[in-house]
């Protein structure tokens, strides 16, 4: 077993997971969001980012492109929240909520197609033998 592949494999589908987690829940409802889950999602969103700058494949470039989509969406959805609630200073009301989770929701799309390239690569890549002969 590769342990580089394993980590590698761990930090998209964790990116997956954490926005998925933060994206759930009614839209426009800012208690079913929490800003500790959006930071945690950008914080995996980047160390993915930064874990796929090896690849120089083709593949490679179009999950480092997927990865980068999310981290701008993410980013921006962060943006959003603190220029409202801290350089605003008002509160989040549902219209503002609404825009974090459906920038949120375009980072989960990118996400998901991320997630299902890797899926597909591993298919469709020969197996490396692990028996020692």
């Amino acid at each position: 077993m590769n342990l580089e592949k394993v980590f590698f494999a761990f930090f998209i589908v964790l990116a997956l997971t954490l926005n998925f987690g933060f994206f759930t829940g009614e839209i426009d409802n800012p208690a079913h969001h929490h800003s500790i889950e959006l930071i945690a999602a950008i914080i995996i969103n980047l160390i993915a980012t930064i874990l796929k700058f090896g690849d120089r494949s083709h593949m490679g470039a179009v999950l480092l492109a997927t990865s980068l989509v999310a981290n701008v969406q993410l980013i921006i959805a962060a943006t959003v929240w603190a220029v409202v609630v801290f350089a605003n200073n008002q509160i989040m009301t549902g219209d503002t909520m609404s825009i974090i989770v459906s920038l949120s929701g375009g980072a989960l799309l990118a996400n998901i197609v991320s997630v299902t390239l890797l899926v597909a690569e591993t298919i469709i890549s020969p197996r490396e033998s692990s028996r020692t002969k």
